[in-house]
C-alpha cells in the first residue's frame, strides 16, 4: 500500500458520472479521461484514438510501456485488442491507480501491470528495452516538467528497441508547444510525424527510433490485419489522419 506521505504529495481525483458516461477529473474544466459505461472498453477521447494509431507502424509489438493511467481507456484497450503484447503501466499518483476498478481496469497478471512509478526514472533506468512507449503523464497542472525535458525525450529513446516507437500527447495550444517539439526532434531526429486530433485541441508526436515511414509502413488495407472489427471502426480516422500525414511529411 502506499505510504500516507506519498498520498499527501499528489492531488485526488474525482469521478463524474452521467447516465451513459464515467469521466475522471482534477477540476472540473478538464477531463482526464472518459468512459461510457456501456462500452468500458471503447475510446471516448479523440486524442487516445490517434495515439492508438501507432498500431499502423508496430501492429503487434511484444513489450510496450505507458507513462499515464488515468481512467485506463488505452491500457484497457490494448489489453484486448493485442492479447499478444506484455503491456506495463506507469503511474505516479497513488490515488488515480486507486481508482482502477472503477474505471475496470484489468488486474495485474502474468502480461499486464499497473505500477506506482515515476516514469522519467521508469524510462532512465528501464528493466528492458521498449517496442512502443506510450507518453501520456498530465496532472492538474498540465504536462509535468519532469515529462517533457530534453533528458527525458532522450532517455525515452535510449529505452527503445532499436527500431521503437515514442508516442507522445502534447496539448496543441499550450505556451511551450513548439519547445516540447524541438526537442522530441534533438532527439530522435527527422522521424517524428505530428499528427492533431480530431477535436484539434491536442497534437500526437509519433518518434520512431529507426525509419518511420521505411520500417513502419502503414498496412496497405488502412489497419493492422489482426484487429477485430470493433477496433477497426473505432480506429479508422485515426489511421486515415496518420497515413495523411505521412505522404505530408515524404513530399515535405
Amino acid at each position: 500500500m502506499p505510504q500516507s506521505a506519498d498520498l499527501a504529495q499528489h492531488l485526488k481525483p474525482f469521478v463524474y458520472e452521467t447516465l451513459s458516461t464515467k469521466a475522471m477529473h482534477f477540476s472540473i474544466c478538464e477531463i482526464q479521461s472518459r468512459m461510457q459505461t456501456q462500452q468500458p472498453d471503447a475510446l471516448s477521447l479523440e486524442y487516445t484514438r490517434t495515439m492508438m494509431a501507432f498500431m499502423l507502424f508496430a501492429p503487434q509489438p511484444d513489450m510496450l510501456a505507458m507513462i499515464g493511467l488515468g481512467g485506463g481507456s488505452m491500457a484497457k484497450f490494448c489489453f484486448r485488442f493485442l492479447p499478444m503484447t506484455r503491456i506495463k503501466v506507469i503511474e505516479i499518483n497513488p490515488h488515480v491507480i486507486a481508482l482502477r476498478d472503477e474505471f475496470f481496469v484489468p488486474p495485474d497478471g502474468a502480461r499486464f501491470k499497473v505500477q506506482l512509478g515515476n516514469g522519467a526514472d521508469f524510462v532512465r533506468f528501464p528493466p528492458y528495452r521498449l517496442d512502443v512507449l506510450l507518453v501520456d503523464g498530465f496532472d492538474y497542472d498540465g504536462q509535468p516538467p519532469a515529462l517533457c525535458s530534453q533528458r527525458f525525450y532522450d532517455d525515452c529513446f535510449d529505452a527503445l528497441q532499436p527500431n521503437g516507437l515514442m508516442v507522445v500527447n502534447l496539448h496543441a495550444g499550450h505556451a511551450d508547444f513548439d519547445l516540447h517539439v524541438a526537442r522530441i526532434r534533438r532527439s530522435f531526429g527527422v522521424e517524428v510525424l505530428l499528427v492533431t486530433d480530431a477535436d484539434g485541441c491536442n497534437t500526437i508526436a509519433f518518434a520512431c527510433k529507426g525509419l518511420l515511414a521505411g520500417r513502419f509502413k502503414p498496412a496497405s488495407a488502412g489497419h493492422p490485419a489482426h484487429l477485430s472489427a470493433q477496433a477497426r471502426v473505432e480506429l479508422s480516422p485515426a489511421f486515415l489522419a496518420v497515413t495523411r500525414a505521412l505522404k505530408v511529411k515524404a513530399l515535405a
